[in-house]
């Protein structure tokens, strides 16, 4: 689904924000010698590096459950760049840190070209169209083991050849080379990200961007910085943390995204099995009534029971068209309620009050559930409790998240009937989402029902 245009300019507005932070303090960078000056903090050093494997992990995990689900080639190019940059730095940076001594030529050249590879394999995640095959999967899984040994062996035989990285030294142009490639790289993440955002809509593009920008610029400080030994921090290097933790904050959404999509879809089949199920037994009235008038019935009988049939059936119709467009997940929660109270409320057979606390906070799962618990809840007020008013309540009490809806009609008397298929529903979604049912009613004295949920926290 393509971006509105509003939504596009908007994000293009952040990333214009954006780059003008980030610019006006490489200049200030730029401006003040002394700032280029690391710092020879080799605890710190490591505790990044630490960082950026955790993030990098998380994020390669998020990808692979994302990739294991849509098999998409953008999922797959993510997996092999984040995985590249947790396993090299492990590897390069952070395993040989651990005894307290400094990362040797090899394991530092070898570091900087697996951070390469992998800023290669993200730049190009945008611009890898459609679905990757087995092969392709099957090739990247066994591929990137072997990109970080030939990373190793590469730099192993070139031995001596490798300059040493020392803030008293000039820059090599092979590092200056090593580190302006990232920030070009970089720069085409941005522009994929931002094409591919615009092209589909998807969050997840939007949060990769500004994560990609930030990248930019630490690279960029990289380049602009004395070369560092595994000892030293730079300003770059904070750049960097920020970044991914940007990058795990998209890829977390998307999840979250994907979840809300499930829910979603699970929702919608089975709304369409209530309509089949619903629809289906009031179609079948009106064709029975329709063969007895066509059998010779008595006219004034079989019309009334037509018309109810029939103005029942348009109810119906008319709730599943509602329902449908209320599971689709395209409305927020408290609009999506506010319409359906509205469409209910709208012949003025029922009034309803509608509260739904700024406060309350809920899942994915849980507003398509509290969804239908509203909806299942009013219909029986509708249908069967002759109410003339109801009051439903979406809010926080006591710490626990509450859904209460009270009406004043007849009630019924728990002990001498049993609750109608409604309620049981109702009670069934409820314990679907792991919330306590509680329904309190008596012959001419209302309803009310509730159903509590712990605290997200």
């Amino acid at each position: 689904m393509r971006t509105s245009r509003p939504t596009y300019l908007a994000w293009v507005r952040d990333e214009v924000l954006l780059v003008a932070l980030l610019g006006a303090a490489l200049a200030f960078f730029l401006a003040r010698p002394e700032l280029r000056d690391p710092y020879d903090l080799p605890s710190l050093r490591l505790f990044l590096d630490t960082c950026v494997v955790l993030v990098a992990v998380v994020v390669s995990v998020l990808a692979f459950v994302r990739f294991s689900l849509e098999r998409r080639r953008f999922d797959l190019f993510l997996l092999a760049g984040f995985f590249l940059t947790a396993a090299g730095t492990l590897a390069f940076a952070v395993a040989p840190s651990l005894d307290g001594g400094s990362i040797g030529r090899v394991e530092l050249w070898a570091g900087i070209t697996a951070r390469l590879a992998a800023a290669l394999m993200i730049a190009a995640a945008p611009f890898a169209p459609g679905v990757a095959t087995r092969f392709e999967a099957l090739a990247v899984a066994a591929g990137l083991p072997l990109a970080l040994a030939a990373f190793w062996t590469v730099c192993h035989s070139a031995g001596s050849s490798l300059p040493w990285l020392s803030p008293e030294r000039a820059q090599p142009k092979l590092l200056t080379a090593a580190l302006a490639l990232p920030a070009l790289l970089g720069l085409a993440a941005i522009v994929g990200f931002g094409l591919r955002y615009r092209a589909r809509g998807e969050d997840l593009d939007r949060w990769l961007a500004f994560g990609a920008t930030i990248w930019l610029f630490a690279e960029l400080h990289a380049v602009l910085s004395p070369p560092l030994s595994s000892q030293y921090v730079s300003q770059g290097d904070f750049l960097r943390v920020v970044s991914y933790a940007v990058l795990l904050v998209g890829v977390w959404r998307a999840m979250r995204s994907a979840e809300f999509g499930r829910a979603v879809a699970e929702e919608r089949a089975r709304v369409a099995r209530e309509i089949h199920d619903g629809l289906a037994q009031y179609l079948f009235a009106i064709s029975t009534q329709t063969s007895m008038l066509a059998g010779g019935a008595p006219v004034e009988q079989v019309i009334p029971r037509l018309q109810e049939a029939a103005a029942a059936a348009r109810q119906e119709a008319r709730f599943a068209v509602l329902a449908l467009s209320s599971a689709g997940g395209t409305a927020p929660f408290d609009a999506a309620l506010n319409r359906y109270v509205g469409f209910l409320t709208a012949d003025g057979h029922l009034d309803v009050d509608l509260e739904i606390e700024r406060d309350v906070e809920l899942g994915p799962d849980e507003q398509i559930e509290i969804f239908r618990i509203v909806q299942e809840g009013l219909a029986n007020v509708r249908r069967h409790a002759g109410a003339r008013r109801a009051a439903v309540l979406i809010g926080v009490r006591n710490g626990d998240r509450l859904v209460r809806i009270v009406d004043d009609g007849r009630g019924f008397d728990e002990d001498a009937s049993r609750p109608g298929q409604g309620l049981r529903n109702v009670r069934a979604r409820a314990s679907a989402i792991g919330g306590r049912f509680r329904l309190v009613t008596s012959p001419g004295g209302g309803t009310a029902l509730e159903v509590v949920l712990r605290s997200a926290d």
